[in-house]
């Protein structure tokens, strides 16, 4: 360390001033870009029936997308270091934040709305003569209706 520690926030963000670092962020950065789009591919057919699923896996794949992205292109163009943490900060902070926070009790009226669904359905067809159409009469009584 050749300066104080807040003087590195206005450092470009390079392998010469942060050879540490450079490489494993922007290294990690394609990396996790790639495994988030195998991911939401997987993930969005696994679960093409449930909506709100689906809605999770848009949020965390444009926030990682913007973000991952967003770090590569810093490291490329050399943006100082405090545009990098600010774009990490946010962009992590944003996929917690719809992964842990936002979703789960969607989730969990989702799954209790999908148990009474399988409850009801279960209690109507206990019953063999709530599935069995009945047949109608086909005599004719007191001549033609209309």
């Amino acid at each position: 360390m050749k300066h104080l520690p807040w003087d590195y926030f206005f450092v470009a963000f390079d392998k010469l001033g942060f050879p540490d670092l450079f490489d494993p962020l922007w290294m990690g950065s394609l990396v996790m870009l790639i495994t988030l789009m195998v991911l939401y591919t997987l993930r969005t057919r696994a679960l093409h029936r449930h909506r709100l699923y689906l809605d999770m896996w848009e949020w965390l794949f444009w926030t990682g997308l913007i973000t991952f992205f967003l770090v590569i292109v810093g490291a490329t163009f050399r943006f100082d270091f405090i545009v990098i943490l600010v774009i990490l900060l946010g962009g992590l902070g944003t996929m917690a934040y719809a992964r842990f926070r936002r979703y789960p009790p969607l989730f969990e009226a989702y799954e209790h709305q999908l148990a009474r669904q399988r409850y009801l359905a279960r209690a109507r067809s206990a019953k063999p003569e709530a599935t069995i159409r009945t047949k109608r009469p086909t005599g004719r009584r007191g001549g033609k209706r209309r």
